[in-house]
């Protein structure tokens, strides 16, 4: 059985990829001809962790493979995965797709799309006299972790009144579903609802955790330890518990914006997720005045930053806290040497110039005034800090993730600025 994925983005390369993996064959198509022959020669647009070396090793063994015709792609597949990253004439899409397949199809809307497109598309499809099995997936992969996201899923959501769907999927889905992933089964709403929900509620998890960080602050409590054993609570959960991080993404704004739209439409009042998400913008704010504090002033000051990606193991910089906070400090008169494993080129392409780029964090941390981590790679916890104290012009850590070791650092002679540390932390 042929497995068609339709997209030229982030979810339909790591998606493509990742079926492929499974052991089926699949053919990723998309009429964007430059961009779908730059990923056949495994030229990706895009860093994402381990997920070069899936794409290598499925088109090697000729289970993967790329196409730019979408008729005799859509002629061949059974299955379709409808994987854009934006949902931009998706029902015109999907009607063009079935009429060029002869047989019943299943489509698969894994592409992020307002709810009730699924029933607008299934009745576009009956008013046209095509035929086709509509399918609403919610599949959650996150920047940094997306292979394993989608190996290792939580859970898999189908929206579907389809049994016959149902088990169709669930064939393409076998490693994982003999795993043990459960899988619900419900209406296209429900499926459709998920994703900004869960991103909803991871918000004001994380918004609530900074919160208290504020508060740790003034009064001498450690957020790092108040987060490990409040996610030790089995109510709560440690995932997305860890002060200093907001939550950002490609598609973290546009469905809170989407959903809170939806919900005043509706004469909803979602006063909690407004709550969070105002927080959340909020927590760059933080990050910026305790910079200001240690140094007094920002005017002029020579900061280097360390991370722009949005997380690591991923160059996206898609509603990155990292570019917010580089932004906000050009804002406040600094000047800025900044320094990522692979996000500098979508950087670049962003700020326009404002930054100086360097090739290492030595580099950056030449001369400045303060050093400051802002995406958690790994990397960072290596560096040799005895170099590091040397080249910075004061020894001013600012550590927006509470990545590094405070008691280390201060017994060297830095000034440690954490999130929601306490004073003697550990």
């Amino acid at each position: 059985m042929q497995i068609g994925v339709y997209g030229s983005g982030y979810l339909a390369t790591v998606i493509s990829a990742c079926l492929a993996d499974f052991g089926t064959p699949v053919v990723l198509c998309h009429d964007d001809a430059d961009r779908i022959l730059g990923m056949a020669q495994g030229v990706l647009p895009f860093f994402e962790k381990n997920l070069e070396e899936v794409i290598r090793r499925n088109v090697k063994v000729g289970r993967l493979a790329y196409s730019t015709d979408p008729e005799s792609f859509a002629h061949k597949a059974h299955t379709i995965f409808l994987a854009e990253d934006v949902q931009n004439d998706i029902e015109a899409l999907v009607e063009k797709l079935v009429r060029f397949n002869h047989h019943k199809p299943t489509l698969v809307l894994v592409t992020p799309v307002a709810i009730g497109t699924a029933t607008r598309v299934e009745q576009r499809l009956h008013k046209a006299g095509l035929k086709a099995t509509i399918v609403s997936q919610p599949i959650s992969i996150t920047d940094g972790c997306a292979v394993e996201d989608f190996n290792w899923p939580d859970r898999i959501v189908l929206g579907t009144n389809s049994h016959d769907a149902v088990h169709e999927l669930k064939q393409i889905y076998h490693p994982l579903v003999m795993r043990g992933v459960p899988v619900v089964v419900t209406n296209h709403e429900t499926a459709e609802l998920l994703r900004p929900a869960a991103t909803a509620f991871v918000i004001t998890k994380i918004s609530f955790i900074n919160e208290l960080a504020a508060l740790c602050e003034h009064v001498n409590a450690d957020a790092v330890g108040l987060a490990v054993a409040l996610g030790l609570d089995k109510r709560i959960a440690p995932r997305c518990l860890q002060p200093g991080a907001g939550i950002g993404g490609m598609f973290v704004e546009p469905q809170m914006e989407a959903l809170a739209r939806m919900a005043a439409d509706k004469g909803v009042a979602l006063n909690v997720l407004g709550a969070a998400r105002e927080v959340n913008r909020r927590v760059c704010e933080r990050i910026v005045d305790k910079i200001a504090k240690a140094l007094t002033t920002l005017e002029n000051k020579n900061i280097a930053v360390l991370g722009l990606a949005l997380k690591p193991n991923t160059s996206s910089i898609a509603g990155s806290s990292s570019m917010g906070l580089v932004r906000a400090l050009l804002a406040k008169g600094a000047k800025v040497k900044a320094y990522d494993p692979v996000a500098i080129p979508n950087a670049r392409a962003e700020l326009n110039g404002t930054v100086s780029y360097c090739d290492s964090a030595y580099a950056a941390a030449e001369g400045v005034d303060a050093l400051v981590v802002s995406t958690a790679w790994p990397e960072f916890r290596g560096l040799d800090f005895a170099r590091i104290k040397k080249l910075l012009k004061t020894p001013i850590i600012v550590d927006a993730k509470n990545l590094l070791d405070p008691a280390a650092l201060k017994s060297m002679g830095f000034r440690y600025h954490g999130v929601g540390r306490a004073t003697g932390a550990a």
